[in-house]
């Protein structure tokens, strides 16, 4: 069986990395773990605002802190028998995971969910939603506990 395990540094990716290695055996299960790098936002830089910003020193520290994730994450999925790649993407993470779902082919999106509502949800968007909708595979979802 092959799971894409989506992660970003949340309380939901450890439940949902949690979830994977107390509900499947690794045992035949390769996981590849993914954490996708949203695009920055187009910020004024200079100028009449006075400040500036190194977009190259902060997109190549989520980089490093993507990497670290990663290299966690696939050390525990490891240690519990998995067999395991990992991969560190920047674009969409609704579109990039889809579309990695499809092309590996996956046969289990697991996807944690941070539980926004109202506003939040509105502005944020929901990735577990998203993916959830368009994936070629089924999709599970976790949520983290509250507390």
């Amino acid at each position: 069986m092959n799971i894409l395990l989506a992660i970003d540094d949340s309380k939901s990716s450890e439940a949902v990395t949690r979830a994977l290695i107390a509900q499947t055996p690794p045992k035949g299960t390769e996981v590849r773990v993914l954490h996708v790098i949203e695009p920055l936002p187009i910020a004024y830089s200079g100028g009449e605002w006075g400040y500036s910003v190194d977009w190259q020193k902060v997109t190549q520290d989520q980089k490093t802190k993507a990497e670290a994730l990663l290299t966690e994450t696939a050390g525990t999925l490891r240690s519990a028998g998995f067999t395991v790649t990992a991969a560190v993407q920047e674009g969409s993470a609704k579109s990039i995971i889809v579309d990695s779902a499809a092309k590996w082919p996956a046969d289990l999106i697991l996807v944690g969910s941070h539980g926004r509502k109202g506003l939040d949800r509105f502005l944020l968007g929901s990735v577990s939603e998203a993916v959830a909708r368009h994936a070629p595979c089924s999709v599970q979802i976790v949520r983290a506990a509250k507390g």
